[in-house]
């Protein structure tokens, strides 16, 4: 179900929102570098170990000059034992139950703040253009992107590590 949210109007008036129950499912992998705020994403129709590994692959091609630590929850394509991990990426798994440690957790709460607020759609393509039309944008503010996803503790923990 849609989450209404606040929004002003000019008094007397009363905003108007549809509202609207979606059955469609889109999925979107994603990594964000908590200390520089590069965020690297993928859309797919299917959320498994293949669709997981080639994420992956994507990730590593992009940064093949850093080996890259990445933060994953307890997804059954994150766990799976088919799932191809390059040489320079260690997945890290979370505890149950600990979507704040998550990095990507914020900027998923953030897109759908700020992309999809008080919307109904009437097709999921409508639903995946929005992302797509909307997510480079949101890509580009890196600073905000750290400030989202960047844990101090986090980055505290990498710069001791150097």
């Amino acid at each position: 179900m849609i989450r209404i949210r606040r929004c002003w109007a000019p008094a007397p008036m009363r905003p108007v929102v549809q509202n609207g129950y979606q059955r469609e499912y889109t999925y979107l992998y994603g990594a964000v570098d908590t200390v520089t705020g590069e965020f690297e994403q993928m859309i797919c129709d299917k959320m498994n170990s293949c669709r997981m590994s080639e994420f992956l692959a994507r990730v590593s091609e992009a940064h093949k000059d850093r080996y890259i630590v990445m933060v994953v929850d307890g997804a059954s394509s994150h766990r799976s034992k088919d799932v191809v991990v390059p040489e320079n990426i260690r997945l890290l798994p979370l505890p149950p139950y600990s979507p704040e440690l998550n990095p990507c957790e914020n900027i998923w709460g953030r897109q759908r703040e700020r992309l999809f607020p008080n919307r109904v759609y009437n097709s999921m393509k409508e639903v995946v253009k929005q992302r797509e039309t909307g997510v480079p944008a949101f890509a580009e503010n890196r600073e905000m992107l750290r400030k989202i996803a960047g844990r101090e503790w986090a980055i505290m923990t990498i710069s001791n590590a150097s």
